[in-house]
């Protein structure tokens, strides 16, 4: 046991500041140890690494809270991703349209809100309750406060991943394992 701890330690020695993360103003994050992800469902290559976001947190499990932030990044179109993300929070089906979204928008990004009605009531959501969340004052004040929080964390491009609201990691393509380690020790300091 004495030896496992030993190597987390050494291999945690081995993180250096500006190759493997950047510290930044950040965001005060209510709960710590947290990861947040800063994505958008029309980012082919948010697309193409979230099966690796899924194993990083798989990996981590209850030890490090994990949630997702999405971005417009100044894209009108991506705006309707944000919606969109809002939306399966409001409905509590975060987890049941997380793939679909992606799919869905890698498609065929939405382009109304009427098509984002009639995704959610595919899911079974009824449409008069989809068109009183999209008109409703907390999305307004959510896709704020999602454009707020990336201009503080200072993301720059999606897919990007954040520890406890300071450290933006350098994805080097490392493996899951090495990931984990990382945000574990980021979530320590």
């Amino acid at each position: 046991m004495m030896l496992q701890v030993i190597g987390v330690s050494a291999q945690a020695a081995n993180f250096i500041e500006g190759r493997d993360y950047l510290k930044v103003a950040g965001i005060p994050e209510a709960q710590q140890p947290v990861l947040r992800e800063f994505f958008s469902y029309n980012c082919p290559h948010c697309y193409r690494k979230d099966p690796a976001v899924e194993a990083l947190t798989k990996a981590l499990g209850k030890q490090v809270e994990f949630t997702r932030t999405p971005v417009a990044g100044g894209r009108a179109a991506w705006v309707f991703s944000q919606k969109a993300y809002f939306l399966a929070q409001q409905f509590k089906l975060t987890e049941v349209s997380h793939k679909p979204l992606f799919e869905r928008i890698q498609k065929a990004p939405f382009r109304s809100d009427v098509e984002l009605k009639d995704f959610f009531v595919g899911l079974g959501i009824e449409a008069g309750v989809v068109e009183k969340a999209l008109a409703s004052a907390d999305l307004t004040l959510a896709l704020s406060n999602y454009d707020t929080l990336a201009q503080l964390a200072e993301i720059k491009g999606v897919p990007s991943l954040l520890v406890n609201g300071k450290y933006l990691i350098r994805d080097h393509g490392q493996s899951t394992e090495e990931m984990a380690q990382l945000v574990r020790f980021l979530s320590g300091k």
